[in-house]
């Protein structure tokens, strides 16, 4: 179903067709036209986003009422809203729609339930995931001292 779309998704290309089928079986499908808000500042994460088609904005207000500062685009095979899936805190930042969008949701709790069992056969799908999150980390830190 939804199993070669998250095999191109760097935090899923280590996993197993079994395993991406088990991931695949939770996503649902959504779209969104231009400008629609897919994640807010400030909320509770309840799902993470796999991009499957078009580009989004990632930007975060600089306190109540303060600028809006544009962080990064993503767009086909990039993931947002999983940050707020591991640390369990509200979202960092706001996701926006740039043209017309395309994304498979997971929930949180089918994420964790997941990472779990994957966890507990192959331990090292963690060691990718934690590589994977540290890049963007880097990523981040880069973009910051431009």
């Amino acid at each position: 179903m939804y199993e070669d779309a998250l095999a191109r998704v760097d935090l899923f290309s280590g996993l197993r067709y079994k395993e991406l089928t088990q991931v695949a079986k939770c996503c649902r499908e959504a779209r969104y036209s231009p400008g629609s808000v897919l994640l807010s500042q400030g909320e509770k994460g309840l799902g993470l986003f796999i991009i499957t088609k078009g580009t989004v904005r990632i930007t975060r207000a600089n306190g109540p009422g303060g600028a809006e500062e544009v962080l990064a685009t993503a767009g086909m095979a990039d993931i947002v809203g999983e940050m707020a899936l591991l640390d369990d805190l509200p979202r960092s930042a706001t996701v926006t729609a740039v043209d017309e969008v395309s994304v498979l949701m997971l929930p949180k709790g089918e994420f964790r339930m997941i990472l779990r069992h994957i966890l507990s056969t192959d331990p090292d799908v963690g060691l990718d995931l934690l590589a994977v999150l540290t890049r963007r980390l880097r990523e981040a830190q880069h973009r910051a001292y431009e």
